[in-house]
């Protein structure tokens, strides 16, 4: 969909639809109290979200709450404009005319944004849907008196909707297209924004001593990889990076300990966190970060074939701890575990952030709209936490008790691998932590809201969201990046 700013008085193109974002209360009066009477019959109160399309001799027009006028903000720009391509995308017009609450530069870019993210539709794979199927908005105008400055707004925020669209696509894949050299090699295509990438095969992570993370895929016919992304963006190239890490289960069968058949197609989107690390790295260099950055992707698929893994069998990490695993379902860790250590050995990072798609305890404990946070950092845990809800990517921070260490505690090895269902999320965690070697750390535990389905959110459309991409870039740009 092509997006342009245009000035009020531009002529309106044919078969297009107008949408007027309205401030709570104040519905009755917009264009002179053309709407008062449509609005009088309806329930539209001008609250976010709510929507009223109304026939007049204007044509069609689509009047979209905004929520209070003393709320709107960056992100209820995006959610209004996303909220008015839902509602048009079907309607048969070609061209979304949006006239935004508040007319500045900045709200103006954000609509843009709202409007790409809105937009987001995996169909690749579709070969005869019908055309009442398929949006027929191909151009959206975004009514503004300050074209000149949303269009100076834009380029970071379009490398931002290129990364978020770029995680939400690989999470979209299904498995048999995505397996971790695919994966791999979509990482290596990024190498034409500037980062600098390096692809690990199993031969290569044996001789590092990575004996958790290959313990996953070895009931795999798909070579596991690790992926190694960096962005030098600081005026010193050496300076000490930022780091992230992602869980890249490209499907998640369970192994031996294997999940029930109802909902396993879901297990595409276990590497949902390597998405989001990918995506984070594609937006530090689309936006030409003044950082140094790096990503770490532990990319396996976790099958059940003669040679799978067992519960029950002892596995010796990098880091040379050695591990019971009692459960092959509770795999995520383990890839974590080995490129954890890798990225704190090689990189000695300032801190490091790892994504996970990996308990269901942590739906259990906070629903599906809020991802969980772990961490050994009070410093690091308030900023991801303010990035957070600038973003609106929910978190919620949940304790690391050191009482509940014993229930990882292994009869044989150093630890296992799952402290049973009390506190699986915590215990989950804990895990992870023995791996981190002192640096400063977060666990986002993102199974809750690494895919949404149903999505209750304008701007992130049922299915993948990309989740993590926005509030790491924010946290990079709020407190790592140098000043210009």
């Amino acid at each position: 969909m092509q997006i342009e700013f245009v000035s009020p008085d531009a002529a309106s193109a044919s078969r297009s639809l107008l949408a007027i974002v309205v401030p709570e209360g104040e519905a009755g009066g917009v264009n002179g109290g053309a709407f008062a009477g449509a609005v009088a019959q309806s329930r539209f109160t001008g609250a976010r979200g709510q929507v009223l399309e109304v026939a007049s001799v204007l044509g069609r027009t689509l009047l979209v709450g905004g929520g209070k006028a003393s709320e709107f903000d960056d992100l209820a720009a995006e959610q209004t404009a996303a909220a008015a391509y839902a509602a048009a995308k079907l309607s048969g017009a070609e061209v979304l005319r949006l006239s935004p609450a508040v007319d500045t530069g900045a709200f103006a870019a954000r609509a843009a944004l709202g409007l790409r993210l809105g937009a987001y539709r995996f169909d690749k794979y579709r070969t005869r849907e019908t055309a009442d199927k398929k949006p027929s908005i191909v151009r959206a105008e975004i009514v503004t008196d300050h074209a000149a400055a949303a269009a100076e707004a834009m380029p970071s925020l379009s490398a931002l909707a290129n990364a978020v669209v770029f995680a939400r696509d690989l999470v979209s894949e299904p498995a048999n297209i995505l397996y971790p050299a695919e994966f791999a090699r979509r990482v290596k295509a990024l190498e034409a924004l500037g980062l600098t990438v390096e692809i690990l095969g199993e031969e290569e992570m044996r001789q590092l001593g990575m004996g958790s993370l290959l313990g996953v895929g070895q009931g795999s016919v798909r070579e596991s990889q690790l992926a190694i992304i960096r962005w030098n963006g600081a005026a010193d190239p050496a300076a000490q990076p930022v780091a992230f890490v992602g869980k890249g289960v490209c499907f998640d069968t369970g192994g031996i300990s294997i999940k029930p058949a109802d909902g396993m197609e879901d297990m595409k989107w276990d590497m949902g966190g390597a998405a989001a690390v990918a995506g984070v790295m594609h937006v530090l260099a689309g936006r030409k970060a003044r950082v140094n950055a790096v990503g770490i992707l532990g990319l396996v698929e976790n099958m059940p074939d003669g040679n799978a893994q067992r519960p029950g069998d002892v596995v010796t990490s990098m880091s040379g701890q050695t591990i019971e695993v009692i459960n092959t379902d509770a795999e995520g860790r383990l890839v974590l575990a080995d490129a954890i250590w890798y990225c704190q050995d090689r990189f000695k990072p300032r801190f490091m952030v790892d994504l996970a798609t990996l308990t269901g305890a942590v739906i259990i404990s906070l629903g599906n709209d809020y991802g969980g946070l772990f961490s050994n950092s009070d410093d690091l845990s308030e900023k991801l936490l303010s990035a957070s809800k600038a973003e609106e990517e929910p978190l919620w921070r949940l304790p690391l008790p050191k009482a509940y260490e014993k229930q990882i505690d292994s009869a044989i090895a150093d630890m296992k691998n799952t402290g049973g269902r009390p506190a699986g999320s915590i215990t989950a965690a804990l895990f992870i932590q023995r791996f981190v070697n002192g640096l400063p750390w977060a666990h986002l535990d993102i199974a809750s809201t690494a895919w949404k389905k149903p999505s209750s959110v304008p701007t992130i459309p049922e299915g993948a969201t990309g989740f993590g991409v926005r509030l790491l870039n924010r946290l990079v740009a709020d407190h790592y990046e140098e000043s210009a």
